[in-house]
């Protein structure tokens, strides 16, 4: 195995992170990248975002099946999907509804073997990606829309 060294003249983040919602009635992806990291701020635009595209297709609801990671069941994001669906009933929308995996089992969620495949794919033995070949890989394996990161509020 090689290691690959990175430039210290590099300026760019060490690592990307990326939502992602595998749909059961289309077996697609919803994608969306993040700058910075999934902080519950984040998560909230990423759900509001994902209703919204559900909505324009007449949906009415969104059954999540989320793993424990903190920017998932923080009380933050726990607070907002109580109020957003309060907003959903009252006008009209997409309810959210989540169900949390127990601790430490990948395997109970369908999205996740659909990471390890997208990782190999995109995967480069012999160079590092830059940040904006490896978003614009993963939106082409996956053919999705590759849309604006999302970002951090930092005021």
């Amino acid at each position: 195995m090689q290691q690959l060294l990175a430039d210290p003249q590099d300026t760019e983040p060490r690592a990307l992170s990326c939502y992602g919602l595998l749909r059961a009635n289309t077996g697609r992806m919803l994608l969306r990248f993040v700058r910075g990291r999934p902080v519950s701020q984040v998560t909230e635009d990423f759900l509001e975002w994902v209703c919204e595209r559900l909505a324009s297709e007449g949906k009415k609801a969104l059954l999540m099946i989320w793993d424990n990671a903190s920017w998932h069941v923080s009380q933050r994001v726990r607070a907002w999907i109580g109020a957003h669906n309060r907003q959903a009933r009252a006008l009209g929308g997409v309810r959210i509804v989540t169900c949390r995996l127990p601790s430490k089992s990948p395997w109970l969620n369908r999205i996740e073997p659909c990471w390890v495949h997208g990782k190999r794919a995109i995967h480069e033995v012999e160079c590092p990606l830059t940040i904006a070949e490896v978003m614009e890989r993963v939106c082409a394996y996956y053919g999705c829309e590759q849309l604006p990161p999302l970002e951090q509020d930092t005021g």
